[in-house]
């Protein structure tokens, strides 16, 4: 397809899914899984540092070990317990929350269509 202004685009997910992902759904399936992974563990991290608290000094209140902290802020980390997350939570003054909704790409797709 020739490139025209018309269907260009700068939009990072759409680049990506065509230039990375292929628009192969089991790729495309990993990556949904691997950015909920890292979400988790940048949210673990982000709520810390925010708190002042080093990885051992949340373990302490969690009652837990600073290994299991830093294992679930590591991205490659899949092993999340809604038990853990909710210790996590309480320890750091927050509530816990759960929602199931549309990925990004799922979302994006339903605004293009309107």
């Amino acid at each position: 397809m020739k490139k025209t202004k018309s269907n260009l685009t700068c939009d990072g997910i759409k680049i990506i899914e065509h230039m990375i992902l292929k628009n192969d759904p089991a790729r495309m399936k990993r990556v949904d899984k691997y950015m909920k992974q890292f979400e988790i563990g940048q949210q673990i991290y982000d709520l810390r540092q925010a708190a002042g608290l080093t990885q051992a000094e949340l373990a302490d209140l969690v009652g837990t070990t600073h290994s299991v902290i830093s294992r679930l802020e590591d991205a490659d980390y899949n092993g999340h317990s809604l038990k853990m997350l909710q210790r996590i939570a309480a320890s750091l003054g927050k509530t816990l929350t759960v929602r199931i909704e549309d990925s990004p790409r799922a979302t994006l797709r339903k605004r293009a269509a309107h």
